[in-house]
C-alpha cells in the first residue's frame, strides 16, 4: 500500500506530464492552469505551477514537486481537445487517479485526423483565401496546387524531424515557385494575388494568438517566447518566398 507521499509524487508527476503534453500541442497557459486545477481539485489537492517555454513544474500540497520537459509534437487540435475533455470527465464523474492515468494513456494513443483529408482541406482553405483577396478562378487553382505541394512536403519533412525553420523555408520556396506559374504562363488576370497567397498556409497564426493570450493572462515569459518563435517562422516564410520569387524573376515592387 503506497503512503500519501508516494501518491502525491505520482499525482504531481502525472499533472506535470499532462501539462507538458498540452503545452506541446499548442494549448494556452490559461487552459493548462484550468485543466490541471480541475483535476487537482477533484482529488482534494492544492497545487502551484510554473509554466516555462521548455518545462512545467507542479507542486502538490507543498509535499511533492515534479519538473517535466515540454513534449513537443506539433500543434494538434485533436490532442488538445482530447486532453481537455479528459479533465472534464475526471471532474464531472469524480474519477480516481488510476482511472485518470488510463484515460491519459488512451488520449495519447488516439490517432490524429487523416493526413490526406488535412492536406486537401488546407489546400482548399488557402485557395479560398486567394478568392477573398479578389483572385480569379485560375489564381485559385494555382494556389490550390501550390499549397497542395508545399503542405505535402511539410508533412513529410516534419515526420522526418527536420528542423522546423528549414521546413518553413523549403515549403514556402516550393509554393512560391508554383505560385509564380500563374504569371509565367499567363493563367488568369490576377497572378499577383496567386503569388501572394500561395504561402499563407505557413503563417504561424496559432503561435501568434497564443502569445497574445498568454500576455493577457500574465504569462509574460511564455508569451514572449511564443511571439519570438512565431516571428522566426514568419521570417523563414519570407526567406523562402523571396528566394522563389528571385528564381522565377518575379518583381517584388
Amino acid at each position: 500500500m503506497k503512503d500519501n507521499t508516494d501518491r502525491d509524487e505520482e499525482i504531481c508527476t502525472f499533472l506535470a506530464t499532462y501539462g507538458a503534453y498540452l503545452l506541446g500541442c499548442g494549448a494556452t497557459c490559461i487552459r493548462i492552469e484550468k485543466n490541471i486545477g480541475r483535476m487537482a481539485a477533484t482529488w482534494g489537492k492544492t497545487f502551484s505551477m510554473t509554466i516555462m517555454p521548455r518545462h512545467i513544474t507542479v507542486t502538490i500540497d507543498n509535499t511533492a514537486s515534479a519538473n517535466v520537459p515540454i513534449q513537443r509534437h506539433g500543434i494538434s487540435y485533436h490532442l488538445n481537445t482530447e486532453l481537455s475533455r479528459m479533465s472534464w470527465q475526471i471532474a464531472d464523474n469524480t474519477l480516481d487517479f488510476d482511472t485518470a492515468q488510463q484515460l491519459f494513456s488512451t488520449a495519447l494513443t488516439t490517432p490524429n485526423a487523416n493526413k490526406w483529408w488535412v492536406l486537401f482541406a488546407a489546400s482548399a482553405a488557402n485557395a479560398s483565401f486567394c478568392r477573398l483577396f479578389k483572385g480569379d478562378m485560375e489564381a485559385m487553382a494555382v494556389v490550390f496546387v501550390a499549397t497542395l505541394a508545399g503542405y505535402f512536403v511539410k508533412q513529410q519533412l516534419l515526420t522526418m524531424k527536420l528542423d522546423t525553420r528549414a521546413v518553413w523555408i523549403i515549403c514556402s520556396f516550393i509554393s512560391a515557385v508554383l505560385g509564380a506559374s500563374a504569371g509565367l504562363f499567363g493563367f488568369g488576370h490576377t497572378p499577383d494575388v496567386a503569388m501572394g497567397t500561395s504561402v499563407l498556409y505557413l503563417v504561424p497564426g496559432i503561435p501568434f494568438l497564443n502569445s497574445f493570450s498568454d500576455l493577457i493572462d500574465g504569462h509574460y515569459i511564455c508569451a514572449y517566447c511564443r511571439f519570438l518563435d512565431a516571428t522566426v517562422l514568419t521570417a523563414c516564410l519570407s526567406t523562402g518566398l523571396c528566394i522563389g520569387m528571385a528564381m522565377m524573376n518575379v518583381q517584388m515592387f
